[in-house]
């Protein structure tokens, strides 16, 4: 149960009561937290009662279980084990939500019925574009399979960089930023495991002279894609579209967040029908192809990470 007090602060705390387990997202945030709207109790951020109507003396185990919340670049975190074990350290850097001057931004949330994985591999492999978002940010399919592309192994995930020079718009970048002719395009993304995509993307005429591309180009956006699992086959994907050109052009901004939308309504299309064949099928008899390099990494990766848990776990 997700709440802001009168003093803006988030908090988490589990949806039960410890009264009779009425359930708390079904109160109200007064002066002083959240009040059960069952018996009136109330609750502060940290999860302690510290108002019992009718009685002046509160129990010391009179308490729900609140959660570590951190709001860090206009996202707020929840960390789901163990308090003690929660490292806000770890959380990603994405300062560009906090700069609107440079990056004004857009987000939105889309409920998935896929495992988060599936969007992962999604994001993380961009040999689809071309076939399932020709008609946004696609383009030529051969040009993405064809990609000079670099690949960097992080501590705690993978980036790769993919160029597309002398290859033709596609139809959003036209809209967006004008180009008549043929464009040289980069790509940068970085997974920082266990489910997370951050990105940068640009475009400039064909041939121009640029040292920097994230300086140079004049038409660049970033986009951050963070996924959150809700059961093992269905998830929450939370995303941004920063905007970098035309920064003072309000309506840049929407028009740039009208054209990427439908890619990822797409994506989620996609992911679901993928989710539903594998719940019907398994996983027997699917192949892997030389584009699925990354993909099979994170997923190696990803399952490190749970088992080191779980081993963990066990251990304790």
């Amino acid at each position: 149960m997700l709440f802001r007090d009168k003093a803006n602060q988030a908090a988490a705390l589990a949806d039960r009561c410890c009264h009779r387990a009425a359930p708390l997202h079904m109160g109200t945030v007064v002066e002083v937290g959240l009040q059960c709207g069952y018996h009136g109790l109330i609750f502060d951020g940290s999860g302690r009662c510290v108002t019992i109507p009718g009685q002046s003396r509160i129990p010391d185990d009179a308490r729900v279980r609140s959660y570590p919340v951190v709001e860090k670049n206009q996202l707020v975190w929840i960390w789901m084990g163990e308090a003690a074990k929660a490292d806000p350290a770890s959380i990603v850097d994405f300062p560009f939500h906090d700069d609107k001057s440079r990056w004004p931004n857009k987000h939105d949330v889309y409920p998935i019925k896929g495992n988060y994985m599936l969007m992962v591999d999604n994001l993380m492999d961009l040999t689809h574009l071309g076939y399932l978002h020709a008609k946004t940010v696609g383009g030529n399919p051969a040009a993405h399979v064809g990609a000079e592309m670099k690949t960097t192994r992080t501590p705690r995930g993978l980036k790769f960089t993919r160029w597309m020079k002398n290859s033709v718009p596609p139809p959003s970048y036209v809209k967006a930023a004008g180009f008549t002719g043929r464009v040289d395009r980069c790509q940068e993304f970085e997974f920082v495991a266990p489910s997370t995509v951050l990105q940068w993307t640009g475009a400039t005429d064909a041939g121009s002279d640029y040292a920097d591309p994230q300086r140079d180009f004049r038409f660049q956006f970033r986009l951050f894609h963070g996924l959150t699992p809700e059961t093992e086959t269905s998830c929450f994907y939370f995303w941004s579209v920063a905007n970098g050109y035309r920064q003072n052009e309000p309506e840049t901004t929407e028009q740039l967040y009208r054209e990427i939308a439908p890619t990822f309504v797409e994506d989620k299309t996609m992911v679901e029908m993928q989710q539903a064949r594998l719940d019907e099928f398994g996983e027997s008899g699917l192949v892997d192809i030389a584009s699925d390099a990354n993909r099979m990494y994170m997923r190696r990766m990803v399952e490190r990470l749970i088992a080191e848990e779980q081993s963990a776990l066990a251990a304790e």
